[in-house]
């Protein structure tokens, strides 16, 4: 990390105290949501800092590295989806511990990825709960787009759909369940696809 960058993330830091609010920092910790620190700062706030700094990759990889909330989900917003390799998309996947910083990368980075059907589809095969959570986020926001599977993503989704929906995890269970009505939202044949799903649980 060259003196630039620390500089930078300094600043940063420096700048979430200014966001900070502890009323909804011990709401998570009331949930069970834990991180090392965490400013309490909203998702708004943290947008407009990001559109303050702009894309960054060297920026991005540097905030994810460090444990603290609002430096994750801002890593993910300034990361430039075409410069991110999959093989460091993978090393975040793995390292990412909570929901909220599950639906932040999907929501701000993944869904925007040139690998985004690829990682999705792995990530709903996965046995991992949050890659699963991640990989239905992904597939949503693709299916809002248009981006209408092929024979064999149709098959591979309808299958992994009708497993999660028997997830224990009712977070997993929610999210394919809102990827099959995206999904649903093709047309009549999709839908009836869909609904064969439904009856089948």
């Amino acid at each position: 990390m060259n003196d630039d960058i620390k500089q930078q993330i300094r600043q940063i830091k420096q700048s979430f105290r200014l966001m900070m609010d502890g009323s909804i920092a011990q709401s998570m910790r009331d949930k069970g949501v834990e991180y090392h620190l965490n400013w309490g700062a909203t998702v708004l706030r943290l947008r407009e800092k990001a559109e303050e700094i702009g894309p960054n990759y060297d920026l991005a990889v540097a905030l994810w590295k460090e444990n603290v909330r609002e430096c994750k989900i801002l890593a993910t917003m300034i990361m430039p989806p075409d410069e991110i390799l999959p093989e460091v998309v993978d090393i975040w996947m793995e390292q990412t511990e909570t929901v909220e910083i599950a639906e932040q990368a999907a929501m701000n980075l993944y869904q925007y990825l040139p690998c985004a059907p690829v990682k999705a589809y792995e990530w709903i095969a996965s046995e991992r709960e949050l890659c699963q959570l991640c990989g239905f986020h992904v597939l949503s926001r693709l299916f809002m787009n248009g981006h209408e599977p092929n024979g064999r993503g149709i098959n591979e989704f309808l299958d992994q759909a009708h497993v999660a929906l028997q997830s224990p995890d009712a977070i997993v269970r929610k999210a394919a369940l809102n990827c099959l009505n995206r999904f649903a939202a093709f047309g009549l044949v999709y839908q009836r696809l869909a609904d064969s799903i439904l009856r089948r649980i």
